[in-house]
């Protein structure tokens, strides 16, 4: 029987559930230009407000996975896993733990993508190390894999190019919330990585882009129902993005606050303790610990014992940055030429902290991008940026500014000191909303 795909649209529209085989069909025909754009795009519209089933959303990610190269690790002599985040602010949750997992033994092919909107992305942050290749080819990328035990790379053009085609139309047509959509759109290039395990890192709060936990709750709940239906074992962490993860936004600043992190210098506690859990997931489901209990245990020493750190400069060297680039990081990452101390207005207890806000004051300092075509201002941001509870008067900043000149700096000076409100006491957020365990 000939596939129209006007048949498929019009199922969904009516409300009804898509089998394996039409939306294997559908997208088959996306990728190779049988099915145009505005199909896909009606498609999108009639899931957006149809919603689709488990089994639907199971198909529709292996359907976009099968669209590119699916890569194959199964000639290395460990597990293979990797962390997705749903983005937030000072989040450098990546720089420790790809190195940490490669330390007990894990290949972590990371493929990571860029900022969006005020969210901070980790190919912007390596970029801001001079020399490395956030876009190697095939043969270096299984070469750092191999000998470093970790590379932080970004999507191939072959790694679930329908993923990337469809995403550009839901952006334009107001369908990017379905969350349908966007387990598929996630899950589809993990799964082409060719991974054997996945943790999760759902963000709920004022920076996240589920600000409500039910809304967290559902992501998390169809990424790893889906992940697991497709045969990737996925667990999820729900964690706390009412503030900052980091003392750090802006993406030089978080590679300094990464390598601190990494040497002992210096670790913002909340950040310690996502990563290690994150990590210690991973370590759990790939059977190098028989509990999360002792894969902590595995993954504390791994970060503690400095190897970790080994395996980090590793990485950065055979992907083209210095060779002494954790050792001499203030040589090789230029500062931004304004630097200075940022007040709150008036004095008291942080009680409350718009967290997109400091987002987007990053933005607006010019390390994010307002436009898809935007360049990045590596050195800009913020530093020493205080949390929830702290106490700050006309002596204690609230943080220090980065910018390229005073127009700017002025600019987000005033959107931080608005993002931040003082009271007499500050809520209590759990760190670690929930857990999702791996399903079968």
């Amino acid at each position: 029987m000939v596939f129209l795909p006007q048949e498929v649209i019009a199922k969904k529209r009516d409300g009804h559930a898509l089998s394996a085989g039409e939306i294997a069909a559908f997208i088959h025909g996306f990728t190779h230009g049988t099915v145009s754009h505005a199909q896909a795009a009606a498609l999108a519209m009639a899931v957006y407000f149809n919603d689709m089933s488990m089994p639907e959303r199971v198909a529709l990610t292996l359907a976009m996975r099968d669209s590119g190269t699916v890569l194959d690790w199964s000639d290395l002599d460990g597990p293979v896993a990797d962390k997705h985040s749903t983005g937030g602010v000072g989040d450098n949750v990546s720089f420790m733990l790809a190195p940490i997992l490669a330390a007990i033994g894990i290949y972590v092919p990371m493929i990571s993508g860029r900022g969006l909107g005020h969210t901070g992305g980790t190919l912007d942050k390596f970029d801001a190390i001079p020399g490395y290749a956030t876009s190697p080819d095939n043969a270096l990328f299984r070469k750092v894999v191999e000998e470093a035990g970790c590379a932080i790379i970004g999507q191939t053009a072959d790694l679930a190019p329908a993923d990337k085609t469809l995403y550009a139309i839901r952006d334009v047509t107001g369908t990017v919330e379905s969350i349908s959509l966007i387990t598929a759109s996630i899950l589809s290039k993990k799964l082409a990585a060719g991974l054997g395990a996945l943790v999760l890192d759902v963000k709920t709060g004022s920076g996240a882009f589920m600000p409500t936990l039910e809304k967290s709750r559902d992501l998390a709940q169809s990424l790893v129902t889906v992940a697991n239906g497709a045969g990737l074992k996925t667990s999820a962490l729900i964690t706390d993005m009412n503030e900052p993860l980091a003392s750090a936004a802006g993406n030089g600043l978080e590679v300094r606050n990464a390598v601190d992190f990494l040497t002992g210098k210096h670790q913002d506690t909340r950040l310690r303790e996502v990563t290690l859990a994150l990590c210690a997931e991973v370590a759990a489901m790939t059977g190098l610990a028989d509990s999360v209990i002792a894969a902590r245990k595995l993954v504390d020493d791994a970060l503690d014992s400095g190897r970790a750190t080994e395996r980090f400069a590793k990485m950065v060297s055979a992907l083209g940055g210095a060779s002494d680039f954790v050792e001499r990081m203030d040589t090789h990452l230029a500062p931004a030429p304004i630097i200075r101390d940022v007040f709150a207005t008036g004095q008291g207890t942080i009680a409350a902290i718009d967290t997109k806000g400091v987002g987007m004051a990053v933005v607006a300092l010019g390390g994010g991008r307002t436009m898809p075509s935007d360049s990045i201002d590596h050195t800009v941001g913020f530093d020493r940026l205080l949390g929830l509870g702290d106490t700050v008067d006309s002596h204690t900043p609230i943080a220090r500014i980065h910018a390229r000149d005073e127009a700017s700096a002025a600019d987000a000076e005033a959107r931080l000191k608005s993002a931040y409100r003082l009271g007499e006491a500050a809520p209590r957020h759990d760190l670690i909303a929930a857990r999702l365990a791996p399903t079968e």
